[in-house]
């Protein structure tokens, strides 16, 4: 396959809130003007607080959620003006393992037919072959056949997560989209299904859209890396240069606030203070501006565009100089 397999091209998603009185009703600015693309066989991870817009975006790309504007392009078609049949058949290609293994799986259906649900939806293969699957796809992510008749509260929480990604597997998808797959599940259980989404990527040759808000397993698992603020990416970079050259004030406070990832040496560190502003009300420039500790006037009236640094390094931030000096103190991570 040429080009990449999933490309997003400005997104916006907006929602509106009651209308107070007789003015226009407010709009909530979750996703505003988001570009990336996943290459086949490689992982983007997309980070940022709670409140950042990334789980909007990965909604979006699986059209659960409506974007405003802007195009998603899977494999080269235009998947976000897909409608009717035609959705549906490219659907097979764009799964999705959510984040809460309890409550994304129907309690009263059988594990079988929650792992064949996609098939017979999608009209793929005959009854018998959406059968083989089904046993094919449970084996694939480490579960039993004698597992196949029960019901989702007879499975662990780690057992409940690889029955959602032997559903989203069973159409044979070229991209998966993973929604923090592994953070209600306690530490040990994490790793198994870590190590098993790594060992199917490399075995399948799958591409990941990876949502997370924790950095030590972005850092285990993403090729490149997204940090989105307000509905905005402020850095995209590769995941070495994004864990040795943060560049962004964002990418640092968020970065050494997080006790151990690998292993690193801080020169110091960085407290976020207050809260991000309004997706309603949103500021002039920076949206990070009124918690940078580094802002200056320039940052408080024009908002910064994303610009390279380096082929595989952009960042949206006034103070980084084009040679790449960041105005915090300097920061030094050993990748993994």
């Amino acid at each position: 396959m040429n080009g990449p397999v999933l490309e997003v091209s400005d997104l916006k998603v907006r929602f509106a809130l009651p209308r107070k009185g007789f003015g226009r009703k407010p709009m909530v600015h979750a996703v505003d003007g988001v570009s990336f693309q996943v290459a086949q066989g490689k992982t983007l991870g997309i980070v940022g607080e709670s409140g950042s817009g990334k789980t909007t975006v990965a909604l979006s790309v699986m059209r659960l959620v409506n974007a405003t504007a802007g195009s998603i392009k899977l494999n080269g078609s235009d998947f976000g003006a897909l409608r009717g049949d035609a959705l549906r058949v490219q659907r097979r290609h764009i799964q999705m393992v959510f984040q809460d293994p309890y409550s994304s799986l129907n309690p009263r259906s059988r594990a079988k037919d929650i792992v064949a649900e996609p098939l017979d939806l999608m009209k793929v293969g005959t009854p018998s072959e959406r059968q083989e699957r089904v046993t094919e796809v449970f084996r694939q992510v480490g579960l039993r056949a004698d597992q196949l008749s029960l019901f989702p509260h007879q499975f662990s929480g780690g057992q409940r997560q690889r029955l959602g990604i032997a559903r989203a597997l069973a159409t044979k998808p070229e991209l998966v989209v993973c929604d923090e797959p592994v953070s209600a599940l306690d530490v040990a259980i994490q790793a198994q299904i870590l190590n098993l989404l790594a060992e199917l990527q490399r075995e399948y040759k799958l591409s990941y859209l990876f949502i997370s808000h924790d950095l030590a397993v972005v850092q285990h698992l993403c090729d490149d890396v997204l940090v989105m603020y307000l509905g905005q990416v402020v850095e995209a970079a590769s995941r070495e240069q994004l864990f040795t050259n943060p560049l962004h004030p964002y990418t640092w406070a968020l970065l050494s606030s997080v006790p151990q990832v690998g292993r690193r040496a801080l020169t110091g560190t960085t407290v976020l203070d207050g809260d991000p502003p309004s997706p309603v009300d949103l500021p002039v420039g920076c949206r990070f501006a009124a918690r940078c500790a580094y802002a200056q006037a320039i940052c408080r009236q024009e908002p910064p565009p994303l610009r390279a640094i380096a082929p595989d390094h952009s960042v949206a931030c006034h103070l980084v100089t084009e040679s790449g000096d960041a105005p915090q103190r300097p920061i030094m991570f050993s990748p993994r």
